[in-house]
């Protein structure tokens, strides 16, 4: 075997054919291999230096200066991080790792008129904290009394003549409320904005009632620098088909992250016009964005509520998933019997205020030894089923509304089950009466309308689930941080017993544990029942 340092072990080389054309004499190699070093090592660091001036050179912010000047701040931040980033002469962790969202870092586009300002406000004011929520109602003219303190302060749009509006079906304001993302950017861009830095534009409605604290969770799941586009689609298929399912509904709300905002601020008024036929304002916004080239992130607790009728069904099996929006409440049925519609919401914030990642979530267990079924929509209502239902029928929702359109009983983007009009086949429904928390955890208490409007069933089943007088739930409060790991529905369980002193039912709710399912004993329903035999 030759000498590892012998030319006849150099010609073995996988690189042989130029390597040995060009080997020096072997007494020469240590010495320019020692030069040949020396070089490259200077090389690399005049190289490095080279770079990391060109990369604070102000040349490199001005580029597009000219395009838009109030981009500059957001386009100048993401060009130097990316360089810098790329050369390793930041800390890549502590980069991707902000500080923490809050509400002051979110700025409100709302969508109003003033002519109706005066009926919608009270859904606004519901949600709006003076002082905290920053943004802006923005109406087509300045209104004509005085502005309400509780409301949030307004602007007046720019007009918007000068641009196309073809759909012959649709209203021009859809142009103006379009180009609300627009001016809230170059206002905030201009200096006139206070607080901390805008991170967020968050666009919705007069009639949209935000859950601002689940919103912040949401949006802390996402990297403001980068550019989102994050809303959800219409619960009616027909709407989706007419407008897009790739596109955030306006009514639900959604959010644009700044630097998003800072590329669509550029093409906006060009886009409105390219898209003149479009109907909506959020059809037109949902078109440019798709010209920048980011896609739709969608999340379940954006409530477009594109129906009619009865909201009992679709808010009684809400997804795992933070409730970040209502919208349409005008057009549904209060929530809660015996309230109107802002009662209603009132009374649902109430629960929300408490436990606010908790508001609307389901959790469903199985009486011990009675073959019950319970639903819970925390903050909401719990439902009774004296007979075993399963967790894929009670997850799915009760078709209590209608399509937005035609009034129709489907199509959905969600499942639903039918609701039997045998008052033996329908679950006996308790509403939030009180809340208590601490802590520790929330004490919500259930009660049935009274006097009950619903037919009775008078079967035995029945009749023993009836003289449930309330439902007592209690639970720890829901940590923000599930919402950023595996989702996994919460357990509960019932205290067997619990109601043969006073009629209160108790449940608890908890994290589920190792190994645990939610499955009856029994799964028969009534109907299967009946098939059965």
């Amino acid at each position: 075997m030759p000498n590892s340092s012998s030319p006849e072990a150099l010609i073995h080389d996988p690189l042989k054919p130029w390597k040995h054309l060009l080997s020096p004499p072997p007494h020469k190699i240590p010495i320019l291999a020692s030069n040949f070093m020396k070089a490259l090592f200077a090389i690399c660091i005049f190289g490095a230096f080279s770079l990391f001036l060109l990369s604070w050179s102000p040349a490199t912010t001005t580029w597009r200066a000219h395009d838009c000047p109030e981009c500059n701040r957001a386009i100048r931040g993401t060009f130097r991080r990316i360089t810098n980033s790329d050369l390793g002469l930041v800390n890549r962790d502590r980069d991707r790792s902000p500080d923490r969202t809050n509400l002051s870092h979110i700025l409100f586009g709302i969508g109003g008129s003033a002519q109706t300002w005066g009926t919608r406000r009270r859904y606004c004011e519901l949600w709006w904290r003076p002082n905290a929520t920053r943004g802006h109602v923005w109406l087509d003219q300045r209104p004509e009394k005085e502005w309400p303190a509780t409301s949030p302060p307004y602007r007046v749009s720019a007009d918007t003549e000068r641009f196309k509006y073809t759909n012959w079906y649709g209203s021009r304001s859809a142009v103006r409320i379009a180009r609300i993302v627009k001016e809230s950017f170059e206002a905030e861009a201009a200096g006139e904005g206070e607080g901390a830095e805008v991170r967020w534009f968050v666009m919705g409605d007069d009639d949209t009632v935000f859950f601002t604290e689940n919103l912040v969770e949401v949006l802390n799941r996402y990297d403001h620098r980068e550019m989102y586009y994050i809303g959800g689609n219409s619960e009616s298929v027909e709407q989706n088909v007419v407008h897009s399912y790739a596109m955030a509904y306006g009514g639900g709300g959604f959010a644009v992250s700044y630097p998003l905002a800072a590329e669509l601020v550029r093409i906006l008024d060009g886009c409105i016009d390219r898209y003149a036929s479009f109907y909506g304002s959020d059809t037109k916004v949902a078109a440019c964005v798709n010209e920048i080239g980011v896609p739709l992130t969608k999340e379940l607790g954006f409530h477009q509520m594109d129906i009619r009728g009865s909201p009992f069904g679709l808010l009684s099996a809400h997804p795992i998933a933070p409730l970040i929006s209502l919208h349409h409440l005008d057009y549904v049925q209060p929530l809660y019997p015996g309230k109107n519609r802002v009662e209603s919401i009132k009374r649902l914030i109430q629960a929300y205020n408490m436990d606010p990642g908790r508001a609307l979530q389901q959790s469903f267990c199985y009486h011990p030894t009675r073959n019950w079924s319970v639903s819970v929509a925390w903050g909401y209502n719990v439902q009774l089923y004296p007979f075993a239902v399963t967790s894929k029928d009670l997850s799915t929702p009760l078709q209590t509304f209608l399509t937005w359109g035609t009034w129709s009983q489907s199509p959905f983007t969600i499942n639903t089950r039918s609701l039997s009009f045998n008052p033996c086949e329908r679950p006996i429904i308790h509403y939030l009466d009180q809340v208590n928390g601490s802590g520790l955890g929330t004490t919500t208490t259930y009660r049935r309308p009274h006097p009950a409007r619903a037919r009775r069933c008078k079967n035995e089943s029945y009749a023993k689930a009836y003289s449930v007088k309330a439902f007592s739930v209690t639970a720890a409060p829901l940590d923000p941080e599930v919402w950023k790991k595996g989702l996994r529905r919460q357990c509960c369980e019932i205290i067997d017993g619990s109601d043969k002193v006073d009629g209160v039912l108790q449940v608890r709710i908890r994290r589920c544990n190792q190994w645990e399912s939610v499955t009856p004993r029994k799964t028969f329903s009534p109907t299967e029942k009946k098939q059965e035999h």
